[in-house]
């Protein structure tokens, strides 16, 4: 009994360690045509606060997580601002405008029906010029029936919802007012 204990406890321990992380964020084609033909430069991305409450663990399993040690929200912000980049819109240093921002809810369900799960992003967006908007992504995906496939379904579609996210964002007549 002492030998199997001996051998199941550090592959628990080592399980229970892993958590599900995220794929880095990936340039959406569709926000990055926005975004240019918006025409604004010199944009700044300031701090990003998160949500009152966030529940990272899946199925009681293990935790999700964005890659490179970041949080949720991090993630988010990091997503604005390299669109913005890739856009020619970033201002680095001395920025024209700077976009700051609240992610209000953040919320994922790896359990939607059967075999479905989604994620539920709100996020209010703050200018320097004194302009804000509020938007939110309910982005749906199919996650598996084992917990382990849904998951990993369910952290890999964080990059999804949050691509549309942004891309709904700056497709918003209200977002060409924030930017000018």
């Amino acid at each position: 009994m002492k030998t199997r204990l001996l051998i199941v406890l550090p592959v628990v321990i080592v399980l229970g360690a892993c958590s599900y992380t995220s794929p880095r964020y990936s340039i959406n084609a569709d926000t990055n045509v926005a975004l240019k033909s918006l025409g604004a430069t010199n944009i700044g991305v300031g701090p990003f606060a998160g949500p009152s409450s966030f529940s990272k663990t899946c199925r009681g399993l293990r935790p999700l997580e964005p890659p490179d040690g970041q949080t949720h929200t991090e993630y988010l912000r990091k997503a604005l601002e390299d669109e913005l980049k890739v856009a020619g819109a970033y201002g680095a240093s001395n920025p024209r405008i700077v976009l700051s921002g609240t992610v209000n809810k953040l919320e994922f369900s790896s359990i939607r029906g059967l075999t479905g799960g989604s994620w539920d992003i709100d996020l209010t967006l703050r200018s320097s010029n004194g302009r804000r908007l509020t938007t939110a992504e309910h982005y749906e995906f199919d996650s598996g029936l084992t917990a382990d496939t849904a998951c990993r379904q369910t952290a890999d579609a964080y990059m999804h919802a949050v691509q549309n996210l942004i891309k709904k964002i700056v497709q918003m007549p209200d977002f060409k007012v924030m930017v000018q």
